[in-house]
């Protein structure tokens, strides 16, 4: 994988190379020049198929971090392409030209993270989240406790645990 690295880092001006495994690397690539790098790894190095597209809120950075991961089945291996944009209006690329599946992932990553993918088919038509109209759930300022106490009513009955002593009880009828 440094090998691939070192060969396409002056090409595509590559950032950070991260080696998890032998057969699995990370590198940061600017979102400007994602797309050539995806269609250069895919029609010539042998990373045909998308494994995922996934992003990280960054918060405190005021970013999102995507990754594409991709995996050469004849070589089996992956690599995962980190791409950092601005968390404000966020936009990326799409690339649904190069995996037809890309679309619905970017769907997704648009009704989760609210994350623009321009051109990307049915890209703003309900898909999870039908008639949702708060911020992204996954954003990280989403506050998860004040939707829920704003928009379902407590049970009554309901009661929380410690886990571990509530597996005692179970399991030996300890207090």
């Amino acid at each position: 994988m440094q090998a691939l690295y070192d060969t396409l880092k002056p090409r595509f001006l590559l950032g950070e190379f991260t080696k998890q495994r032998d057969d699995l690397a990370f590198i940061t690539v600017e979102a400007v020049r994602l797309h050539a790098l995806l269609r250069h790894l895919r029609d010539q190095e042998g990373f045909t198929h998308l494994v995922l597209l996934t992003a990280v809120d960054w918060l405190e950075d005021g970013q999102f971090q995507l990754t594409y991961l991709l995996n050469n089945r004849a070589k089996r291996q992956d690599v995962g392409l980190r791409v950092l944009i601005a968390r404000d209006n966020a936009t990326m690329e799409s690339i649904h030209d190069l995996w037809a599946a890309a679309a619905t992932y970017q769907r997704e990553l648009r009704e989760m993270f609210g994350i623009d993918f321009p051109d990307s088919p049915r890209l703003h038509e309900d898909f999870i989240l039908e008639g949702w109209q708060d911020i992204p759930p996954y954003r990280r300022d989403f506050d998860t406790l004040k939707y829920a106490q704003e928009n379902y009513r407590d049970r009554p009955g309901r009661e929380t645990r410690d886990p571990a002593q509530h597996m005692k009880q179970q399991l030996y009828g300890e207090d």
